[in-house]
C-alpha cells in the first residue's frame, strides 16, 4: 500500500513503524472474514481493513473525525486478523500509533473522558479495586445488572501456598483485579508448580503491566508502569530467577511485548528486551514438565475457553488443550474457538452492546458440548463469560490443583 505520512505524522516517534506495516497491507481482506466485528455490525471500517484505511488517511493529513475514532475505538485488539493476514500485517502496533495519534486531534464528551479515567484510576490499583469490590458486594442486592455481572458471583477464597522454598525459582505478576476477583488462581499455581520443586517469587514492588493505561491511549503512562515492574523485578533476575510466570494472558502478552516497546530507550531497552524473554505464560512452564507427577483423578467435562492475547498475541493456541487432555480431563469440542469472547481489557465497559453480543455467542459456542464448566486463562475473560450467570467460568489451573491426588 502506497504511504506519504504528513509532516505531523513524521514526527511520531513511531512515523517509520507505521509507514513499515501500512506498506505490508495488500488490501486482500482476509482479515475481515475473522473479524468479530465485522462479522457482528458487517461495515466496512468495522473490519481491520477499514481501519487501516482510516488510519492511513489520519497519518497522511486527512480528515480525522469522531466517526474515526468510533472505529477504532470498536477494534477489540485481538489480534485474530494477524493470524489470518496472509502478509504479515504489524495490525496491533499500527493501532496503537493511530489511536495515540487520533486521541490527540479528536476531544472526547466529558462522559468518555470521566469513563476512561475512571478505569485508569481504579483497575491498576490492586488495593483500591480490592476495597472497591469489598463494597460492591455488601451492597450487591442494590446494584444494577450492568455493575455485577463484572463482580464474581461467588467467593472462592485462596487456600495456602506452599512455604517450601525450592532451589528453582520463577517470578510471578500477581495481577491487578485477579487477586480479588479470583484469589485461588495464582495459590493454584504456586501448589501445582511447588510439585515439581519451582517456587514462586512475588515481586510486591511490581504492579500493573501497564495494558490498561496503554491501551486506553495513555500510552506513557502504561510504558511508565513497564519500566517500574523491570526495575521490580530486576534483581531476581540478576539472581537467577528462570522466568516472570503470568496466570493472565492478557498481562503476559504485553510483558512480552516489553522489548519491543522500550526498544528505543536508552535505558531500558536492554532490560526490557531480557524481560520480555523471560516472561513465559503459565502452560509454557508446565508443558515442560513430567505432568504424570500430578496424579491427576478426574471424570470432569470441560470445555476450555482459548483468550484471544493466548492463541492471537502469544501463539499458544493448543497449548493448554494439550496439557489438559495430557492430564486425563475430557474437553468438549468449540465451533469457531478462534472468535474473541468479548471481554478485551475494559471493552466489555467500554463498548457494552457489542461485548455482550459476542460473550453470548462464544458461551453458546463453549456450551455446545454440554461441559460441567468452562476454564480459560485470563482473568478478564473468566470474569466477563462468569457474568452471563450460566455454565460457571473459573482457571483452568484451580482445576488441576483441585484434581491433584
Amino acid at each position: 500500500m502506497q504511504t506519504n505520512l504528513s509532516e505531523a505524522a513524521k514526527r511520531l516517534p513511531r512515523a517509520e513503524e507505521a509507514e513499515s506495516i501500512l506498506r505490508n497491507c495488500v488490501h486482500c481482506g482476509f482479515c475481515n472474514a475473522t473479524c468479530p466485528t465485522y462479522q457482528i455490525v458487517g461495515d466496512e471500517l468495522d473490519g481491520p481493513r477499514g481501519r487501516i484505511y482510516l488510519m492511513k488517511q489520519a497519518l497522511e493529513g486527512g480528515e480525522i473525525s469522531g466517526s474515526t475514532q468510533m472505529h477504532l475505538d470498536r477494534c477489540l485488539s485481538c489480534r485474530n486478523c494477524e493470524t489470518t493476514c496472509p502478509s504479515g500485517v504489524d495490525y496491533h502496533n499500527l493501532l496503537d500509533i493511530g489511536r495515540g495519534f487520533i486521541e490527540q486531534q479528536v476531544p472526547r464528551s466529558p462522559r468518555d473522558r470521566l469513563l476512561r479515567a475512571g478505569l485508569r484510576t481504579v483497575v491498576p490499583r490492586a488495593g483500591l479495586f480490592k476495597a472497591l469490590l469489598r463494597a460492591g458486594n455488601a451492597f450487591r442486592p442494590l446494584l444494577p445488572d450492568s455493575l455485577t455481572s463484572h463482580m464474581p458471583r461467588e467467593a472462592i477464597p485462596a487456600r495456602p501456598r506452599p512455604q517450601v522454598q525450592h532451589a528453582r525459582k520463577v517470578l510471578i505478576l500477581e495481577g491487578c483485579v485477579q487477586p480479588s476477583l479470583s484469589p485461588n488462581t495464582n495459590a493454584a499455581t504456586a501448589r501445582v508448580l511447588d510439585r515439581f520443586g519451582i517456587s514462586l517469587t512475588p515481586a510486591r514492588e511490581a504492579g500493573c503491566c501497564g495494558a490498561v493505561d496503554y491501551h486506553l491511549n495513555a500510552q506513557d503512562a502504561g510504558l511508565d508502569r513497564a519500566r517500574r515492574n523491570i526495575d521490580a523485578w530486576w534483581p531476581a533476575i540478576e539472581a537467577g530467577a528462570e522466568a516472570i510466570v503470568q496466570t493472565a494472558s492478557g498481562c503476559g502478552a504485553f510483558v512480552k511485548d516489553y522489548g519491543h516497546l522500550l526498544r528505543g530507550d536508552p535505558q531500558y531497552a536492554e532490560k526490557a528486551r531480557r524481560v520480555s524473554a523471560l516472561a513465559k505464560d503459565l502452560v509454557e512452564v508446565l508443558r515442560e514438565q513430567d505432568l504424570e507427577k500430578l496424579a491427576i483423578q478426574t471424570d470432569k467435562r470441560m470445555a476450555f475457553h482459548c483468550p484471544c492475547t493466548l492463541q492471537h498475541a502469544q501463539k499458544l493456541g493448543g497449548a493448554v488443550e494439550s496439557v489438559l487432555t495430557r492430564l486425563g480431563f475430557t474437553l468438549t469440542p468449540v465451533p469457531d474457538a478462534h472468535l474473541c469472547c468479548g471481554s478485551a481489557g475494559s471493552y466489555s465497559i467500554t463498548q457494552p452492546e457489542l461485548s455482550k453480543q459476542l460473550r453470548d455467542n462464544k458461551l453458546n459456542a463453549l456450551e455446545s458440548g454440554n461441559p460441567e464448566v468452562i476454564v480459560t486463562a485470563n482473568i478478564g475473560c473468566q470474569t466477563h463469560l462468569d457474568g452471563a450467570n450460566r455454565t460457571p467460568v473459573r482457571h483452568w489451573i484451580e482445576i488441576v490443583d483441585e484434581a491433584m491426588a
